[in-house]
């Protein structure tokens, strides 16, 4: 029963994913009059940051913006906490190492600040909910 519940709930998420991004918006056809203070600027879809197979990728900026740092598996030790340069912050990150990534809000990887695993197939993240400063990489 909860292996049914579990995939009708990731099945009609994956619909309403679908409609968001394939579909264009409705128009209407009149429009109600506005102040120009009322109308909100029309804002482009975030694109995937650029990425290569085997990296890790962390921008310093929401929606993959900013200065880009790139850590391949060859320069990293596995299970160790990797600090980012001092002074700097990751707010975007795609991970696409193959391997979990846990981010940190903490540059000393400390489990007392915010945290959280990604999974290393394919990961976006536009937005982190805290400014990462360090990173581990985990064994499969």
């Amino acid at each position: 029963m909860r292996t049914t519940t579990l995939a009708a709930a990731l099945a009609a998420a994956l619909l309403v994913l679908t409609a968001l991004f394939s579909s264009p918006p409705a128009r209407a056809t009149a429009a109600p009059a506005r102040s120009a203070a009322s109308v909100a600027p029309a804002t482009a879809p975030v694109g995937l940051g650029n990425c290569a197979s085997g990296q890790l990728c962390l921008w310093a900026r929401p929606d993959f913006t900013g200065a880009r740092q790139i850590h391949e598996l060859s320069t990293i030790d596995i299970e160790s906490c990797v600090p980012l340069k001092t002074g700097t912050t990751a707010q975007a990150l795609a991970n696409r190492t193959g391997r979990p990534v846990t981010t940190y809000q903490s540059a000393t990887c400390a489990e007392t600040g915010e945290f959280e695993t990604y999974p290393g197939g394919g990961t976006w993240l536009p937005r982190s909910p805290y400014q990462v400063r360090a990173f581990k990489v985990w064994e499969n």
